[in-house]
């Protein structure tokens, strides 16, 4: 998965002037941060329980950036949120690339937490605050800065493609890949949708681990009843649950489901002291599991309680418990089957039930992880492109979260070169309160991004080309 294509050669000697490339990119930066602080105030939070016309309205947004760039745009729909994509042709033999972002959000949580409105973009010491600021309508404007770099001297072919329902599992990007993927068709697809590996160091992602995510749901009455008289003979649901879930780990820590893949991370130096600052771990609180930690985040699998259907501590009675639920999230090995995962999930919780109880164990979402073969030409001027902005080389990373599109990408373009970008930073907290946007590097993430776009222009054609 992630070859680079073999219709285009290193470059033919032509140079890039990357000083000047990025002095543009630093001149337009105060309207490119307007127009990201524009699409963050729309709530474009994809899940269904919300107001889905602001979807709608991020959508049109995102198509009115493209359309004033000179791209022909079409907002799409296939049984889903509304995606929107927009094609420039580049000059005659140049490669096409595909430049992928998202415009949904997660929802806000307890507004409480934030430190200022989550859909009212905040300028603080360098970042700008606010839900979708980094993920993902940073991505988005990244796009739009390279597109406004080069103005009318577009020196490849682009597709902007932008997702509407990332955050809730890209349901319909199937049926769009199905019916628009010729549209889509690229040499080089950058996604713009991970992180870098700290502030002044950029990274390509170069793996990312699958996913499952299960409801387990344990049984043991037909109804409840008092605790004082039939507790100590009869089990409640909510005890049979604990047990089930933590047959889950080893007293270590490792997830204990047996025949799932596991492998090993890139040897890069990260320190147990990054780890909890990042994290935010408390004092005292240990680790988990065992090898390196990049391994145990990136490349092993990983299993995650996210939430628990049971009476709240303020409303509880003296009850036992008929049924509890919980949802589970397990990260599985790049190069994991899905399916295969979940079978072997069910199987472990179905072997580890107590006293006889009913459970039932559904799969609520799937997706396969990524391991990208980075190496070849376009690779090259990527990591070059890369250095120019920031002065030193990216390193290849994992991320232990899972962007399902990706091998979605994989599979439908096999002959692309896949670029996962980012314009988050180890501090960015996406998806959680105080999302925010280092400004510094996103502006870096920008001069690299229209740097790479001219030096995959200044490549060789050895075959014709996809936008010929």
């Amino acid at each position: 998965m992630g070859v680079t294509s073999p219709n285009f050669a290193p470059s033919d000697g032509t140079p890039v002037d990357t000083t000047a490339i990025a002095d543009r990119v630093r001149a337009l930066m105060p309207q490119v941060l307007t127009d990201l602080e524009d699409l963050t105030r729309i709530p474009s939070i994809s899940l269904s329980a919300y107001d889905q016309a602001h979807v709608e309205a991020s959508a049109e947004a995102t198509a009115a950036l493209l359309r004033a760039e000179g791209l022909e745009v079409e907002i799409v729909r296939e049984g889903g949120r509304p995606a929107v994509i927009g094609h420039r042709p580049g000059p005659p033999g140049a490669p096409t690339v595909m430049l992928y972002a998202h415009h949904d959000v997660q929802p806000t949580g307890d507004e409480a937490d934030w430190d200022s409105p989550p859909f009212e973009p905040t300028l603080r010491d360098g970042r700008l605050y606010g839900r979708g600021a980094a993920d993902d309508k940073a991505g988005i404007m990244a796009h739009v800065a390279a597109l406004r770099a080069h103005g009318d001297d577009l020196p490849v072919g682009v597709t902007v493609f932008v997702e509407g329902e990332e955050e809730i599992g890209s349901d319909s990007l199937p049926a769009i890949l199905e019916r628009h993927g010729e549209k889509l068709r690229a040499d080089a697809i950058v996604l713009a949708d991970s992180t870098n590996w700290a502030i002044g160091e950029p990274a390509l992602t170069t793996t990312l681990r699958g996913m499952i995510r299960v409801v387990v749901t344990v049984s043991t009455l037909d109804h409840g009843i008092h605790s004082g008289m039939f507790g100590g003979a009869v089990p409640d649901a909510l005890m049979a649950l604990v047990r089930v879930l933590a047959s889950l780990h080893d007293d270590a820590g490792n997830l204990a489901v047996e025949g799932l893949n596991s492998g090993h991370a890139a040897d890069l130096e990260f320190s147990e002291e990054r780890l909890r600052q990042e994290s935010g771990l408390l004092d005292g609180v240990r680790t988990i599991g065992s090898d390196s930690l990049l391994s145990r985040m990136w490349t092993k699998p990983s299993a995650t309680i996210i939430g628990i259907d049971a009476p709240s501590v303020e409303t509880a009675s003296n009850t036992l418990v008929p049924t509890a639920r919980a949802k589970v999230s397990v990260r599985i090995a790049p190069d994991q089957d899905d399916e295969r995962a979940f079978e072997l999930v069910k199987d472990h919780l179905l072997a580890n039930v107590p006293w006889g109880a009913r459970v039932e164990v559904e799969l609520e979402e799937r997706g396969l992880g990524f391991a990208a073969n980075a190496e070849g030409p376009i690779y090259e001027q990527a990591r070059a492109a890369f250095t120019d902005a920031w002065g030193v080389a990216p390193v290849d990373i994992g991320v232990g979260g899972s962007i399902p599109f990706v091998a979605a990408f994989a599979e439908q373009f096999p002959d692309a070169a896949i670029l996962v970008t980012g314009v988050e930073d180890p501090d960015t907290r996406a998806h959680g309160a105080n999302e925010s946007l280092h400004l510094g590097e996103f502006e870096r993430v920008c001069v690299a991004e229209a740097i790479l776009l001219a030096r995959l222009g200044a490549m060789t054609d050895t075959n014709g080309g996809t936008d010929g």
